[in-house]
Formats: C-alpha cells, structure tokens, sequence
C-alpha cells in the first residue's frame, strides 16, 4: 500500500478520536492549508479538526480518486456534514487535496483546493442569496 493510499484510508475513516494520533500520520513540522486556515505543526493541524468536529454533529470524507506519483498525491474528496444546529444533513462539499509526503511516508503538507463560495456559502441563506446574485452578475451571458 502506498503512502497516498494509506492517507487516504485515514482521511476518509478519521475520527475526533483519530486527532490522538496525528503524529504517526504527519511530520511534526507539517504545513495544511484550506479556504479559511494555514497552520504548521501537529497542534495547528490538530486545532483545524478540532475545530471541525466541535461545529458539526456530522464529519466524514468520502474519498472519490487518488493520484499520485509516491512523494505527491492528489486525492478527490466529497465532504458530508451536518452543522449541530442543522437538523438534516447539507449539501456534501467536493474538492481535492494535494499532498506532499515525507520519506518516511507521512504528510509533509496538505493543502486543500474547494469552492468555498459556490460549495459552501451558497447554502446558507443571507450570503447564499448574495453569492448568487455576484455569481450571475460576473457570469457570462451564454443565452444565444
């Protein structure tokens, strides 16, 4: 199993308990990056996912492909959640992360790619509506 495949086995099964052991997973001096945090370090990487699962009643990654070449990787993913104070579960999210591994085959940096304003903003319903507005204003008229 390659190093990517492994990731991707803990990214997808990740749990609050899984933040116990990050350490067998990333190098001490990891970068991780998505839409709205850029931490270095176990403990910054650590507070990121905290944070996830103190804000959602539900968290999981589904992983869809990976790619990658042994030191680099690329793994697609679809993010299903539910915020505690939603009673149904949102739209599933879907982005791809890069990821870079050390030679002892945990991550050196992962650094997330996603749409945060049409994936996730949109669902909410004050910026929802304002972002699609934005995004009609800034479209390209294809209408003939």
């Amino acid at each position: 199993m390659t190093a990517l495949q492994r990731y991707g086995e803990f990214f997808a099964e990740m749990q609050a308990d899984d933040l116990d052991r990050l350490d067998a997973v990333f190098v001490e001096n990891a970068r991780f990056r998505d839409p709205f945090n850029e931490v270095s370090g176990i403990g910054g990487i650590r507070a990121v996912f905290e944070h996830m699962y103190a804000n959602c009643a539900e968290a999981r990654f589904e992983v869809l492909e990976s790619v990658g070449d042994g030191q680099v990787g690329y793994l697609r993913w679809r993010f299903h959640f539910r915020l505690k104070r939603d009673k149904a579960a949102r739209r599933p999210l879907e982005g791809v992360s890069r990821v870079v591994f050390a030679e002892d085959g945990r991550v050196r940096e992962h650094v997330d790619y996603w749409d945060a304003a049409g994936e996730l903003y949109e669902q909410f319903p004050l910026i929802g509506g304002l972002m699609r507005w934005l995004r009609s204003r800034l479209a390209v008229d294809s209408g003939g």
